[in-house]
């Protein structure tokens, strides 16, 4: 589940992700990271779009909302381990319950 604005428009607050695990990450993706702690301690599970890869192998990973969220602009580019899983498909909205359902 997403949550948060740092990947609008591509991803909305509240939109349902189907990520695939260990799969092999490739420049452009979406994928989910762990990020490193921050000054309150651990993040949760982000999801990231990967921009490039080091010549070290590390990635670097950005919010495609410029100026929203965690990323590389803040800890640096991250090691292969940190690459959880490939975001695959974005799931339909489930409609609104509303009085009566």
């Amino acid at each position: 589940m997403v949550r948060g604005r740092s990947m609008e428009p591509t991803l909305q607050d509240g939109d349902r992700l189907l990520v695939r695990y260990g799969a092999p990450p490739h420049t452009g993706d979406l994928v989910l990271v762990r990020l490193p702690d921050g000054p309150h301690g651990p993040r949760p599970l982000s999801v990231k779009r990967l921009t490039r890869i080091e010549p070290d192998g590390s990635w670097w990973v950005e919010s495609d909302h410029l100026g929203a969220g965690t990323d590389s602009w803040t800890v640096g580019a991250l090691a292969p381990a940190a690459l959880v899983g490939r975001v695959v498909l974005r799931l339909p909205r489930l409609p609104a319950a509303g009085p009566g359902r």
